[in-house]
Parts: structure tokens; C-alpha cells; sequence
């Protein structure tokens, strides 16, 4: 009948579509415009021989079920807001009490407007585009050291970017990654277990791909924890163990909470293979004192447990002369003995520290006691994405053998860092002490890293109409403060805490001008929030 129906009618003059009706097959009657049917049963026809192979109930179950709250729920409402700011200010009009997003929620230091090295721009800009080496007033426009220094790298890539390296990476940049792990630690360090990543988090991911077998597979994850620790697991299918940090005790790191987390996994037929570190804390900002470290190598080598060393923020330590930071690979090293050859991937990045160059990808992990073949199997994963980036592999040789005393951009160099890092120290203790004045709120100092991570108390009738409407109470908060202020920073139910405490993270980045206006809106918001639902 259809077919017959819609060649009859396909023979007819022809008629232009309209918009498809909703209604199904029908036959040709009085009522019935020839119009509408060929409509009809073009698009339902369309729909049977159309049907989608992708469904969100058959893709991948371990995907639906990841979640990274730093690019989640409060992200994609304060774009949607971004989006309505751009608009209002091209219509000439006001809707919103702010004029724009302040994003809170990452480490993203130059979306906030930090400043990129000066040195390091001037150095990938000239081995992006060689050809002006050539110019006859290169030595006007670039610093000498510069210069060298571009000529040195491009040698040792064929003269392009735009060529895949070696899946491990560049070799002139793995000696030099080498060359700062010793200059830092006393230790000696072998470039060829040193591997160049996009990022620390490809590195993460590798071996946490290489660890997990299934859900009886655990990995021990601090709580709070950052969210690519348990979103990876996740999507890899295996069983995330936290251990509870003490919030009470300045975010502590006890040997006997490790202990209660393996204990309770190997109870449940789960077999835990590394424990994560994050050493300057995220988002706790924590820093770890030597003795401690020393207590988690031994915990490591008892229990025969990988130690996966998060360091990316080891320049961001604001306490050095009370808790400078000291890298694993030094305590396993001075250590010695058995504990020296502790299995262990140490990671570091670009996008951290006074650096601050997220965007261009760039890290690398170094392997501590894996045996060959082990090692064997983790090249073959870097294989499979054939190489790191180009450009984020010379951001990290940048990283770690900047100019040196004598040559011509050392000065700029160290004005620049130092400026930095002293601005970033500043409005660390700006921010926890504008949180810690708010009534119900308790921040613990940020000694490392870029982040406070607040406890909020918030009144009973908050958190029950946050429960009324599905939400946590603390992303209900945040939502709130988002729609208020224009401020995006992420509920510490995305980062994991203790039962019945609430908290948010947010960075310290916005600059020294505005982070006090920051502060002040958050503490505006934050009154009103507490007198409406007292």
C-alpha cells in the first residue's frame, strides 16, 4: 500500500516540502492534502531505513558513567551565560549583574590572563617559522641566546614541527629532562626511561590503562582527589579506592587511612596495584614533609603497590622555607636499598607552575624500577598515538633548561618568574583569608598548588531543597553563585569528600586587581545565600 501510494504520487508535477508533519502513514482522502502525505511518508520512511546504531543505552556504559567535574554541569552553564553577556553587550542592553564569566574552576592561569614567558614565545616562534633566521635584522628584533637556542632545537628536528618525533619523544629534550631530575634530586637520571607526554594526564591515563585489568583491578585515590584519577578509572573499568585526607589536621596524609582503604579492598576480592600521590596537593593544596613521604614508600614496597607520583605543581610551593618541595625520585634514591628500586612513574607538565602553558600540551613521566618489559609494553602505547606534539615537547625542554646567569634573556627570564610566583603566593593568602571570614566557611591554608578548597556549612534548608530538586548541595551552591556573580568554580562533590561535608574549589588566578573584586562578590553572594535559607 505505501509503496504503491508513494509512486502514484511521486508521479504527480512536483511539490515543494514543507516542514514534516508528526502524523503517521495515511491514506489519501478528501481532507488530506497530496502535500502532507508525500511529507509523511517521506520522513517516516527516512525514519525506517535511518534508525541510529549509536544509542546512549548501547555506547560504552563505562563512559556514560565517568564524570570530570571541572569541565562539567557548572562549565556548560557558564558558557551558555558567556554566550548571553556577548549578546547583551552587542544589543547595548544589561539583563545580568555581571559583565563577564570569571573561570575559577581550572588551572588555566593564561585564560585568566597571566602572562606567557617571554623567552619561550620567542623561541617556538622562531623554530615555527625558521625562515626568519634569515632575516638580515634577526639579531635587532631577537636576543642573541634566543637565537642559539632555536638554531640548537630546530637541528634536532629536521628543521620542522610539522614531523611526528620519535614515539618517546625528542631525544635533545628527553637528555634534558634528564639533566634537570639530577640538578634537582642529586640522582642520577637515564633518559631512555623518560617518556614525553601531551600533558601529565596522557601519562596518567597510560599506565593507568597499563595497570587495570577489570573491577578487580583498584587503584588507591586520595579524597579529595582530582577528577581525572577516578573519571579514568572509570572508563577503564576499574574500582576506585579513596583514602580519606584530614581535613582537620591540614589535609594530612595518614599511613593508618591507607592502610584501612587496601585492607577494605583486599576484603572485597579487589587487588589494589598503585597508590596516587599528588604532592603539592590538588585541590587541597597540601605540601608532603619528608618524613611522611618517607612512610608512603615504605607502605608502597610492603604492600607491593605501584606509586604514581602527581607533581605538576612542584613550583607552585608557597612554604618553601618551612615544606620545600621534594620529589619522590629524591626519598626513594636517598632511601636506598630495596626502596630505591620501588616501582614508581613520576609526572610533571607545562601547564603548571609559573609556566602556566596549558594549551600547548606538553610533560613527560619518568619510570623508577619497571622492568624491561614492562617498559617494552608502555612504548608500544605511545606507539599507538605515534608521538607527543611537537611544540609541547620544546615547551618542556624550555621548562627545564632555561636561560642561564650570563646569557641575554636570564634577567627578563627571572624577573618574569619571580613576579610570578610572588603574585600567585600574594593572592593564595588573599583568597583563603576572604573565605575563612565568611560565616560557616573554613579554608585551610593553599601551601602548593593554584587552589582553595573551602569547607561550606550550609544551613539545613539549603541542603534540603538542594536534595528536593536532585542536586548536591554544594553544586547547588555553586550554581547559585555562578547565576549571581558570574563566578565558576566546582563543587567538591565533584572531587570526592568526607560524608555529610561540603566544599568548593576555586584558583587563586584571577589577577592581583581582580582577584579582590572576586572576593567581595563571593562574600556578597555568600551572605545572601545564608540569610535566604536560614
Amino acid at each position: 500500500m505505501f509503496k504503491r501510494s508513494l509512486k502514484v504520487l511521486l508521479s504527480n508535477p512536483p511539490i515543494n516540502r514543507v516542514k514534516p508533519s508528526s502524523t503517521i502513514i495515511q491514506p489519501l482522502s478528501n481532507t488530506t492534502t497530496t502535500t502532507t502525505i508525500i511529507n509523511n511518508n517521506i520522513t517516516n520512511f527516512e525514519k525506517m531505513t535511518h534508525k541510529k546504531s549509536m544509542t546512549i543505552d548501547n555506547i560504552c556504559q563505562n563512559v556514560r558513567n565517568a564524570q570530570y567535574a571541572v569541565r562539567g554541569e557548572l562549565v556548560i552553564r557558564a558558557e551558555a551565560i558567556s554566550h548571553q553577556l556577548q549578546k547583551q553587550k552587542a544589543e547595548g542592553t544589561k539583563l545580568l549583574p555581571f559583565e563577564e564569566i570569571v573561570y575559577c574552576n581550572i588551572g588555566n592561569p593564561q585564560q585568566l590572563k597571566q602572562k606567557p614567558l617571554t623567552y619561550f614565545r620567542q623561541v617556538v616562534s622562531l623554530v615555527e617559522c625558521p625562515d626568519l633566521l634569515d632575516n638580515p635584522y634577526i639579531e635587532k628584533i631577537y636576543p642573541a641566546d634566543v637565537i642559539t637556542r632555536a638554531k640548537e632545537i630546530l637541528g634536532s628536528i629536521n628543521y620542522t614541527t610539522g614531523a611526528y618525533s620519535n614515539s618517546q619523544g625528542i631525544s635533545l629534550v628527553l637528555r634534558s629532562v634528564a639533566d634537570f631530575i639530577e640538578r634537582r634530586d642529586g640522582h642520577k637520571s637515564d633518559p631512555s626511561e623518560i617518556f614525553l607526554t601531551d600533558g601529565a594526564s596522557v601519562g596518567v591515563q597510560r599506565i593507568l590503562k597499563l595497570l587495570i585489568k577489570d573491577r578487580s583491578d583498584g587503584i588507591l585515590i586520595p579524597i579529595p582527589q582530582y577528577p581525572l584519577y577516578s573519571a579514568t578509572i572509570e572508563l577503564y573499568n576499574g574500582s576506585q579506592l579513596g583514602y580519606l585526607l584530614n581535613e582537620e589536621k591540614g589535609w594530612s596524609l595518614e599511613v593508618a587511612e591507607l592502610e584501612r582503604s587496601y585492607n577494605d579492598a583486599v576484603s572485597k576480592g579487589i587487588n589494589p596495584r598503585a597508590l596516587v600521590i599528588i604532592n603539592p596537593g590538588n585541590p587541597t593544596g597540601q605540601c608532603l614533609e619528608r618524613a611522611n613521604m618517607e612512610e608512603i614508600v615504605k607502605f608502597c614496597l610492603e604492600k607491593n603497590v605501584v606509586l604514581l607520583a602527581d607533581e605538576v605543581y612542584q613550583e607552585n610551593v608557597y612554604v618553601k622555607e618551612t615544606k620545600p618541595f621534594i620529589s619522590f625520585k629524591k626519598v626513594v634514591k636517598d632511601m636506598g636499598g630495596d626502596y630505591a628500586d620501588l616501582e614508581m612513574v613520576s609526572f610533571h607538565s607545562v601547564s603548571k607552575g609559573f609556566v602556566g602553558e596549558c594549551g600547548k600540551r606538553g610533560g613527560y613521566m619518568e619510570l623508577n624500577g619497571v622492568s624491561p618489559d614492562i617498559k617494552a609494553e608502555i612504548y608500544k602505547l605511545a606507539s599507538i598515538g605515534l608521538c607527543p606534539n611537537v611544540i609541547g615537547q620544546l615547551v618542556v625542554d624550555l621548562m627545564v633548561r632555561p636561560p642561564t646567569a650570563g646569557e641575554q634573556s636570564h634577567d627578563l627570564y627571572i624577573k618574569e618568574r619571580d613576579n610570578i610566583y610572588e603574585s600567585l603566593k600574594k593572592r593564595a593568602n588573599l583568597l583563603t583569608n576572604a573565605l575563612n571570614n565568611l560565616e560557616g566557611v573554613t579554608c585551610n591554608p593553599s601551601e602548593g598548588a593554584m587552589y582553595a578548597f573551602p569547607q561550606i556549612r550550609l544551613p539545613s534548608k539549603a541542603v534540603e531543597y538542594a536534595n528536593s530538586i536532585g542536586k548536591a548541595p554544594d553544586a547547588y551552591y555553586c550554581i547559585q553563585l555562578l547565576e549571581a556573580t558570574g563566578i565558576c568554580v566546582v563543587p567538591g562533590s565533584g572531587f570526592g569528600q568526607k560524608d555529610g561535608t561540603w566544599h568548593f574549589r576555586t584558583t587563586f588566578l584571577p589577577s592581583e586587581e581582580a582577584i579582590e573584586g572576586v572576593c567581595k562578590r563571593i562574600a556578597d553572594f555568600h551572605q545572601s545565600f545564608m540569610n535566604k535559607y536560614k
